[in-house]
């Protein structure tokens, strides 16, 4: 450490950081860009430079993107900068006390900072047959190569078990090939813990349209196998009421967890996800969090959030970077995320938690899918999605933040512009 207790000067250990995805890329980023000249670790588990995984269930899944166009830098962009790569290797153990990280290959490496930027790991299907061939899981890009290899060949009946995020993304590449989709799912609607039953059933709709089956209120309980030419391979899913459905392929999307066992190791606090400050920091001061496996104090709720979503990782990663300098900016940023599924393109902006129980008022055409949902707690805007509906994010994120109380009904009127509902005393001056 130098005098003001950041890391750099002659002989300093380096800053490491371990995590290879978009948030690790985003500090190394930021950190440079802040005027770090001393040596810079990325360690990372995959072999594959870091890069963003929306793509993995949206257009690189559904071949309408090259391998590069994921790429968070030209695989080049590292060197440039000075920036050591330490890729195909997990680290193992971590000791704070000695400022050292041991990989799984016995190295060990030294820092003056560390960065944990380890992400999440898929939920694994909880009853017999998880591992079968043929059921699938989507994490990472190899992931999505051999799913989209399998998707491609058509004619095939995919089940998906779990009508989140990722199942609806999945089901809408899967039905693009060529394939019979049925989506299996634990809620009334699909996406039903994360917007409700009412804008769920707008997302059930749009599948069924496009010719998927959603099978609701089902519990999977066993991935089936049968065997053929002397090995066994999926042949279905069992429900909780004894049925049968019969699958070719099967898609586990039950979520994420956070990879947590480095942290656990080492003593630091854990509570769904590495506990860390505003500014991103654990309870060593020279231990740092980002990303899906960190749980961050948000300045607005008062208490930790953990989120997943890939803005996320791209902006708190770059904020975590420079909070391992010395920024003390608190990282307050709403949570954002979008999704892709046929012709249906939609915006999300808001803390979820708060969005539970809230009125919801529309804005625009429902029945078209193009429009503008809202989620106000006591008059105030907590969360906003826009569907088919185009540069009004950043007015949603304004509401959010502003605070402000709306009237419910000029809210839904197309003829006033978002603009004008910030100001809370309309018509004076």
């Amino acid at each position: 450490m130098d005098d003001a207790g950041q890391p750099g000067g002659p002989g300093a250990d380096p800053i490491l950081i371990v995590g290879a995805g978009l948030a690790g890329a985003r500090a190394v980023e930021a950190i440079r860009v802040a005027g770090f000249e001393g040596r810079l670790l990325l360690v990372g588990e995959e072999s594959a430079a870091p890069y963003i995984r929306p793509p993995l269930s949206k257009e690189y899944l559904a071949g309408r993107a090259d391998r590069d166009s994921v790429d968070v830098h030209p695989v080049g962009w590292y060197a440039e900068r000075g920036i050591e790569r330490i890729l195909g290797h997990r680290a193992a153990v971590l000791d704070p006390a000695a400022h050292q990280v041991t990989l799984d290959d016995g190295r060990v490496l030294r820092y003056s900072r560390l960065l944990l930027a380890t992400g999440a790991s898929p939920r694994p299907f909880p009853g017999p047959g998880a591992s079968l061939p043929g059921v699938h899981y989507l994490r990472t890009v190899d992931d999505s190569d051999r799913l989209r290899a399998a998707l491609a060949e058509g004619g095939r009946r995919v089940v998906i078990v779990g009508s989140g995020w990722i199942g609806l993304e999945v089901a809408a590449a899967a039905k693009g090939y060529g394939n019979e989709v049925i989506v299996l799912g634990r809620g009334a609607v699909p996406l039903q813990a994360a917007l409700g039953t009412e804008l769920g059933g707008v997302f059930e709709r749009l599948h069924r349209d496009h010719g998927v089956h959603v099978g609701n209120n089902t519990d999977v309980v066993e991935l089936e196998g049968e065997t053929r030419g002397g090995g066994t391979r999926l042949s279905g899913v069992r429900l909780a009421d004894h049925t049968l459905v019969r699958a070719d392929l099967v898609v586990v999307g039950l979520g994420a967890t956070p990879n947590t066992q480095l942290a656990l190791g080492a003593g630091l606090a854990v509570d769904n996800g590495i506990k860390v400050s505003a500014t991103f920091q654990t309870d060593n001061f020279d231990v740092f969090a980002v990303g899906d496996v960190a749980s961050v104090f948000h300045p607005r709720l008062g208490h930790r959030l953990r989120v997943e979503h890939w803005a996320n990782a791209d902006t708190a990663g770059a904020a975590a970077g420079r909070a391992m300098l010395g920024d003390s900016t608190e990282y307050d940023a709403i949570p954002y995320f979008y999704t892709d599924q046929f012709d249906l393109s939609m915006e999300y902006s808001g803390f979820g938690e708060l969005a539970r129980d809230a009125e919801v008022v529309f804005r625009g055409d429902r029945a078209g899918r193009e429009f503008v949902a809202f989620w106000l707690t006591d008059g105030r805007v907590v969360a906003g999605m826009n569907v088919n509906v185009w540069e009004v994010n950043e007015i949603v994120q304004r509401l959010i933040r502003s605070n402000v109380r709306v009237d419910p009904r000029r809210l839904a009127d197309e003829s006033i512009a978002l603009e004008d509902l910030l100001d809370p005393f309309p018509g004076t001056a």
